[in-house]
Order: C-alpha cells, then structure tokens, then sequence
C-alpha cells in the first residue's frame, strides 16, 4: 500500500494546519501517513538563508500571517501568533523522532503544534514538552531519550532525506517519486496515492 510521507517542521506555520488535518483526510482516503519531523535549518542555510523567508522578505511575511489567519479560522483552528517566529523546534522534532512510528504520535505532533501556534508557548522548554506526554499518558522521561544519539541521528538522516528529494520547505508530502509541498497540496497529495494504490490492486 502507497504512503504518505509528511515532512514537517515544527516552526513552519502552514504545517500547523496540515498537521491537524491529516489524518482525518488520509483516513477517509484509506491512506497511511509517515511522519517525518525534518529541520529547515540545515536546508535554508544551504541557500544561504540565515533565517526564515517570512522575516528576509517582510511583504511574503505580512501575507502570510493574515492567510493562515484565514485558514485557521475556516479550519475552525485556534490560532494566536507566535511571539517569537521561528521557534527552536529541535527538541521536539527529536522528541518525534523518537516515537514516530508509534499510533499516538499524530496526537503528540498536534499537541506540540498548538502549544507554538494557539498558546504561544515555547516548544523548546523541557516542562512545556514534559505536559504535553502528560497530558497524553506518557512519560517526561521520553525527554532524555530524545537526546540520545539515535533520536538525533533519526533527525539528522530525515533531514538529509529531505534535502536529497528536494524538499525546500513544509509542510511536504511525498508519494513515492512524486513531491508536493504546501498545506494547500495536501488533498493533490493524498488523491495521488489514492490512485495508485487503485492502480496496484487492479494490477
């Protein structure tokens, strides 16, 4: 069965609405999704970009937070805009990392998005983290494991991948060969799979 890789990053704002529309979508498409915390860092940094386009270029900024206003609002999704953007996201990209495989870590991703993106909390804090895996019934001691060298080198590997399939920003879906970056590319990316997944049955 085809998969949908979903490349976020924890900072990106329009991840935030993909992150929470996802997996109702993939669902109702019969579709699996892989979650696959990366960071734009590395990648933007490559460009030789030493911050994010929304802050380099204040006009695409300015734009940007009124429309995911709008989508968040259509989304009936709670929104308060960071007062620090971008946010260090790396612990809990780690924090993912560790656990992405596990059939809670759709809850842990949202959790952790809109703790940046509706409460205006800093994701980087250890006791923000820590009440969110309490909140979901599981252990503040994930938060040590995230910081062992195979969490982090999960994160470094993902985010090379990343760079490798061309991924220049998040959210991004991947299906197979095929690359679909924006939250508005969602649907485009799940309907993909969709077919081919019809396609290899027929076959």
């Amino acid at each position: 069965m085809t998969t949908v890789e979903f490349f976020f990053e924890f900072a990106s704002t329009y991840s935030y609405p993909a992150a929470a529309r996802i997996g109702e979508h993939a669902a109702l498409h019969g579709i699996s999704i892989a979650w696959r915390p990366f960071l734009l860092g590395p990648i933007f940094k490559a460009r030789g970009w030493n911050d994010s386009p929304f802050n380099l270029h204040p006009a695409k900024g300015h734009y940007m937070w009124r429309d995911l206003e709008r989508v968040c609002a259509a989304l009936e999704l709670p929104f308060r805009r960071p007062s620090v953007f971008p946010r260090n996201g790396l612990l809990a990209a780690r924090l993912v990392c560790l656990v992405q495989d596990e059939p809670w870590v759709s809850d842990l991703v949202r959790a952790i998005y809109a703790e940046n993106f509706a409460a205006d909390h800093d994701i980087s804090d250890r006791i923000v983290l820590g009440e969110i895996l309490e909140t979901l019934d599981r252990p503040r001691e994930l938060l040590d494991a995230a910081q062992s060298p195979a969490a982090k080198d999960r994160l470094r590997s993902q985010t090379e991948r990343a760079a490798a399939l061309g991924i220049f920003g998040a959210p991004s879906f991947v299906v197979g060969s095929e690359l679909f970056w924006g939250n508005d590319r969602l649907e485009d990316a799940l309907a993909w799979a969709w077919r081919e997944n019809r396609e290899a049955s027929a076959g």
